[in-house]
């Protein structure tokens, strides 16, 4: 069946209704995706997904300045993909949650696939 086909045999069935979704919801997971649609900033998380990490530990493996770091994960922590807490001197890093483990799982998986 060809697109004009498929068009044509929509519209004489009706088309489908939209899914009520939470536009609030959308424009968040809008965010998410842009957030962590960076290859910087993908690296980073997943370097989180072994566990937590600090700064100075990012900065090290990956070869970057601390300050570069730094901006990376407060725009991912501003999104909600990554978590801080404090230990003593330093502040450690991680993922936020098992939802931003399984997507991120999920988009490389995907990517390795294609």
């Amino acid at each position: 069946m060809n697109r004009s086909t498929v068009a044509e045999e929509l519209h004489a069935h009706g088309a489908r209704p939209v899914p009520a979704i939470d536009t609030a919801a959308l424009e968040a997971a809008a965010s998410f995706f842009r957030a962590a649609g960076d290859v910087s900033r993908l690296r980073l998380l997943t370097c989180l997904q072994q566990g937590e990490w600090c700064v100075t530990e990012l900065a090290e493996s990956l070869g970057e300045g601390l300050s570069t770091i730094s901006q990376r994960l407060k725009v991912l922590r501003g999104e909600g993909l990554v978590a801080r807490r404090r230990d003593g001197k330093h502040i450690l890093y991680s993922l936020a949650d098992d939802h931003v483990a399984a997507l991120l799982a999920a988009a490389l998986e995907h990517a390795r696939e294609r």
